[in-house]
């Protein structure tokens, strides 16, 4: 698999040295889509951490162009059945509300026996990266996600004239997305370095005690098939 990657990124261009992409235009208008579950599972698989400091990864991925705003994307915890989960996530979503230009999107899931399925949230990112679009709220859109299901909305904005770049670890990046987006920028360990919030120990014992709920609880979420190709 690894192998078949890594030949298709030379297909599409991705060999090129970085002064052979385009300039970026300062005066385009940026809007962000991130995939809260894409992202926390990616977060959680390449950097064993997922305590992002949101506003210092919006500018970033900006790289000094104008912000229009920033949409998350995720579901909420079952308060029932996930009482401190639930509760750990109120506090992060705290957090969300209080950066600057961000407004969070919240979809629902279905209770499938024991597993917890999202619902509506991609059709929400995918609605609004559509509907901005048509409005002309944004020259570039960054989406933080590897979720291949995105691929048809991301040419249909394209064919509106806008530009899109894809956001995402390579080991979670969809063959498609890849291949459709107008540039890419590979997340990595490295690359998170200066962007984790202060703080560390806090967010490292909230997270060992997460792990340790989630054995113990009766509602399993499933996770979706964003970090596999299809084929």
């Amino acid at each position: 698999m690894k192998k078949l990657f890594e030949r298709n990124l030379k297909f599409i261009g991705m060999g090129k040295k970085q002064e052979d992409f385009p300039e970026i235009d300062l005066s385009d208008r940026v809007a962000i889509f991130i995939d809260g579950s894409n992202l926390y599972h990616s977060l959680e698989e390449n950097c064993n951490r997922f305590d992002v400091d949101f506003n210092s990864l919006t500018r970033k991925l900006c790289k000094g162009r104008k912000l229009y705003r920033v949409y998350y994307y995720n579901v909420t915890r079952d308060s029932d059945r996930e009482q401190q989960a639930f509760s750990q996530q109120k506090r992060f979503f705290g957090a969300l509300y209080n950066t600057p230009f961000l407004e969070v999107r919240l979809g629902n899931y279905k209770l499938r026996k024991d597993q917890a399925v999202e619902k509506g949230v991609d059709i929400m990112m995918a609605t609004d990266l559509l509907q901005y679009a048509w409005a002309d709220l944004y020259d570039v859109a960054i989406m933080v996600t590897g979720d291949g299901d995105f691929s048809y909305a991301v040419k249909t904005v394209k064919d509106l004239g806008k530009h899109v770049e894809v956001a995402a670890f390579e080991a979670n990046l969809s063959l498609e997305l890849l291949q459709i987006a107008d540039s890419r920028e590979f997340l990595t360990p490295e690359y998170f370095k200066e962007l984790w919030s202060k703080e560390k120990s806090t967010t490292t014992d909230t997270k060992t005690r997460s792990h340790s709920s989630s054995r113990t609880s009766t509602t399993r979420y499933k996770k979706r098939t964003w970090n596999q190709p299809k084929r």
